[in-house]
């Protein structure tokens, strides 16, 4: 029985795409993406943040930034208004990645309290349902650099602000960096069950069961945040090209299988996935990353990989755009 904030009923799966305009596509100038091969799914993730007077390769970061207007800070044209005022995204869900990567101890501290406040305003605005990702990756310490004691205040903070204003259609996800991180971290960083409608984890190249493991012993759904593929050749790189036909059907093997076998044997928990659909190597902010440089996640980039997806994403248990 579902018993959590948008979770879907047992055997059903909320399906996301992102994570850039580019990406999901389906505008005059975005025109490539994965909604102009394929239908558009149930939701769609990106991207804003609270961490004003930062800079992200050349970009000033104001705050809140792609939530209204479209910004790119290294990763891709963003803008949520967008999928808002376009009648092709009329029912779909939003997931929002809330950074606030050098600013929770701000945070914490009430110091942005009018920028919580104004993407309080903007959800109820949207009128659709909003899962909203606060510090994702709060355990993403070599990147993100989030204190325990400040991030723990931050995300119950934001909670309480929205709560008080009755943002009513938002559900508060708590996401791992989806490795590494053992059952004692976990509890440790954990803000408490009345903060946490969602548990979530990223899924790349090394997923384990610690997030299936604490959400079950908590009584919450997960959902898999951030997905796409990542595998590692014998010489220690990353790789995963789907513009590269030959590649491509070894990544199916190697991580999609896989991936959705993950879903299928945790369906009583795993209740919502996102997929990244991105040419990863083409952004300034992955170019010159390890992890990242070498990866093409298109699904449309493929004809083997898009006739596979399909048998698959058909399926009943994966809900799309109603």
């Amino acid at each position: 029985m579902k018993s959590n904030k948008f979770e879907p009923n047992d055997g059903k799966v909320l399906f996301f795409i992102g994570q850039d305009l580019e990406a999901v596509g389906g505008f005059e100038n975005y025109n490539a993406g994965y909604v102009d091969t394929f239908n558009i799914p149930a939701g769609i993730t990106a991207y804003t943040n609270l961490s004003p007077g930062d800079y992200s390769f050349s970009y000033y970061i104001k705050g809140l930034d792609g939530t209204k207007t479209k910004a790119n800070w290294g990763a891709g044209d963003t803008c949520l208004q967008f999928y808002v005022d376009n009648p092709k995204f009329k029912n779909t869900m939003l997931s929002i990645g809330l950074s606030m990567v050098n600013h929770d101890k701000n945070v914490a501290k009430g110091k942005h309290d009018n920028l919580i406040k104004e993407l309080g305003l903007w959800i109820k605005s949207t009128k659709r349902s909003v899962f909203l990702r606060i510090g994702y990756e709060f355990d993403g310490w070599d990147w993100n650099n989030y204190k325990k004691k400040y991030y723990l205040k931050a995300f119950k903070r934001i909670h309480h602000i929205l709560k008080e204003m009755e943002v009513n259609n938002v559900a508060f996800v708590w996401q791992s960096k989806g490795t590494g991180s053992n059952q004692k971290v976990l509890e440790d960083w954990y803000p408490g069950d009345e903060y946490v409608d969602w548990c979530g984890y990223s899924y790349f190249n090394n997923p384990d069961t610690e997030m299936l493991t604490f959400a079950r012993k908590n009584n919450k759904p997960v959902f898999i945040a951030e997905a796409c593929p990542v595998l590692k050749d014998e010489f220690g790189n990353f790789h995963a090209n789907l513009s590269n036909q030959k590649e491509a059907k070894l990544v199916w093997e190697k991580w999609f299988i896989p991936f959705f076998k993950t879903i299928e044997d945790n369906k009583d928990v795993i209740k919502a996935f996102s997929y990244i659909n991105v040419e990863w190597k083409s952004q300034i902010m992955w170019a010159t990353n390890d992890y990242f440089k070498n990866v093409d996640s298109r699904i449309q980039k493929s004809e083997y990989i898009s006739k596979k997806w399909l048998e698959e994403i058909q399926k009943e248990k994966y809900l799309k755009n109603q």
